[in-house]
């Protein structure tokens, strides 16, 4: 009889609370915690230049721990997290950077007006204003290498979000500081694949939203 009544008094527990989720009766508590989630997602912004305020390590690792979490390939987790702080190495990185754009431009269409090398080198002193940048790696010899190339990227995303949700800048960087510079300058050994580069910071200010499509222009439905 007992046993009975436990199972009566269990389905009505649960589908109260089924229901209750169906129609979107989360507790208070977890419907706030839901909607500050998608507010870090509206608020994030690729920013290009910070202020020079310190990033404490432990916002540093409480970021990259986020990042481990990512889904992966078979739970393979193939990433590595180079952190950068030391301001010279930094310093080598953007002058590597600047030298470099001097030289293409140079190729492509000769003389480089000292106009135009100044917008180069302010560019670069904005990339480089962070106190912290993070290279995001996938280990070539990981268990799937041929899916290294969809888990990082996810990796990157959930670091993103996650330095936003304490109020950093960050900005997804690829051609702008090319692997061939953060290669040479970090002796980054050949196993490791880059994903991207990106500064931790308070920014300078935020950036506005760009435009972003309508969401119905991006829903397709089966033909």
């Amino acid at each position: 009889m007992q046993n009975s009544q436990d199972r009566r008094q269990f389905v009505k527990v649960t589908t109260t609370v089924g229901g209750a989720m169906a129609l979107g009766g989360l507790p208070a508590a977890a419907r706030a915690q839901g909607s500050e989630f998608f507010e870090v997602l509206r608020e994030r912004r690729s920013v290009r230049k910070f202020r020079p305020d310190p990033v404490p390590e432990e916002h540093v690792r409480q970021i990259l721990d986020a990042a481990r979490l990512a889904p992966t390939s078979g739970n393979q987790q193939p990433w590595q997290f180079l952190v950068v702080s030391d301001r010279s190495v930094l310093d080598r990185l953007r002058d590597t950077c600047v030298e470099r754009t001097f030289t293409a431009l140079t190729e492509r269409f000769g003389e480089v007006s000292e106009e135009r090398r100044t917008a180069v080198r302010q560019s670069y002193d904005d990339y480089f204003s962070a106190p912290v940048y993070i290279v995001v790696l996938t280990d070539n010899e990981s268990q799937y290498p041929t899916y290294n190339h969809w888990d990082g990227p996810l990796a990157a995303g959930y670091l993103m979000l996650a330095a936003r949700a304490l109020g950093y800048g960050t900005v997804f960087i690829t051609d702008s500081i090319p692997d061939e510079v953060t290669s040479e300058v970090l002796s980054i050994p050949d196993r490791y694949t880059r994903v991207c580069i990106t500064p931790i910071g308070v920014p300078e200010s935020w950036p506005e939203s760009p435009p972003k499509k309508d969401l119905d222009e991006l829903i397709m439905t089966p033909r």
